[in-house]
């Protein structure tokens, strides 16, 4: 077999839907095709961009054409200039980035939450709550503070089960209710990071310098982190995680 048609055969396995890094880890099942190549991740990114059975839905996720309306039925949608604004566009997009930091976590080893509101949502074809490994919020603090964090989008654990890392994606809601609610856990000692397109990074830096938040800006308590830049680190700890050892 041929490595572009392995890789559409993968994609078919996974529903017609895939990002690079499902692809990263399940192409090299397939025994009947060989990856006589010092950089197969590299061959397999190539493959999606150019084959023309293959069409890119965002940066790091990719379909099969044929199974284009079979694949936007479920809400995972192509963006383009009309749908931008849609509401399936806006609901997918932050489901898809709640479910890209949540899997990335677990690579990390770090256990991860979504808040139960959110839990019935889907990345590609699995429910947040799947993909979440503990059901149920630790109480790790005070039970106010542990009550402003339950809404927050994505939150990493450490193994003492206290917050690591709080996400808040911003696809098109006002960043500032997130600054707010940052505003309220910065006596954790924990990373607080806007997840958001590129071109919201001025917006985020204008809203930071507000007098309400002179005690996160000054103290540097938050970090903006573009969807483009998550993508490509999720997909680089799926190619270490293959690789085995690393130095």
């Amino acid at each position: 077999m041929k490595q572009h048609e392995a890789v559409i055969e993968t994609l078919e396995r996974l529903g017609g839907v895939a990002t690079l890094g499902q692809l990263n880890q399940e192409v090299f099942k397939i025994k009947d095709c060989k990856w006589n190549t010092k950089t197969p991740f590299a061959s397999i990114r190539r493959i999606v961009q150019l084959d023309k059975n293959i069409y890119k839905i965002k940066t790091g996720l990719y379909g099969l054409i044929r199974l284009r309306k079979s694949i936007e039925s479920k809400g995972i949608i192509q963006e383009t200039a009309k749908n931008i604004n849609s509401k399936e566009l806006l609901e997918f997009n932050h489901s898809y980035y709640q479910g890209l930091l949540l899997t990335t976590g677990k690579l990390k080893g770090l256990k991860t939450f979504v808040p139960n509101q959110d839990k019935n949502r889907l990345f590609l074809n699995t429910k947040l709550g799947d993909i979440r490994t503990i059901d149920d919020l630790p109480e790790f603090t005070y039970p106010k503070i542990v009550k402003r964090s339950s809404t927050v989008d994505v939150i990493w654990f450490n193994e003492r089960d206290m917050p690591h890392s709080f996400f808040e994606v911003e696809h098109s809601t006002d960043i500032q209710n997130s600054l707010l609610k940052f505003n309220d856990l910065q006596d954790l000692y924990s990373r607080m990071v806007i997840v958001a397109d590129t071109k919201r990074k001025n917006e985020y830096l204008d809203k930071i310098k507000y007098s309400s938040f002179k005690d996160l800006s000054h103290n540097n308590r938050v970090s903006f982190l573009d969807y483009e830049n998550l993508s490509k680190q999720y997909e680089s700890l799926i190619e270490q995680d293959k690789m085995g050892f690393i130095l």
